[in-house]
């Protein structure tokens, strides 16, 4: 489902019962993120993370992230978001840094 309102675009994907993956876009200069459980890496031009609807690319330039939450899988990028990109749904469960420091 894609709605569009007041410029702002909303994509969930239902991955169960449980567990919603979604993104808010604002003017391609923050992301909103739920669903997060991982993030891999990030640096100024990508952010590679992975929700509950697979591994999520996103790419740009001054990218920072200004929020992360692990406990309740919320996220927000800034900077100038250029694209994002999702791999397959069941790569989601690499094991990144984070992970291992924040359990």
């Amino acid at each position: 489902n894609v709605n569009e309102t007041a410029g702002i675009s909303r994509v969930l994907w239902e991955v169960n019962m449980e567990s919603i993956h979604s993104i808010i876009a604002e003017d391609r200069r923050r992301i909103s993120l739920s669903g997060v459980s991982d993030v891999e890496r990030f640096d100024e031009n990508s952010v590679i993370l992975y929700t509950s609807a697979g591994k999520l690319t996103v790419k740009g330039k001054m990218l920072t992230v200004s929020e992360l939450n692990t406990e309740n899988g919320e996220m927000t990028i800034g900077g100038e978001v250029d694209s994002f990109v999702y791999g397959d749904r069941s790569d989601n469960s690499k094991k990144s840094l984070f992970s291992k420091l924040f359990r």
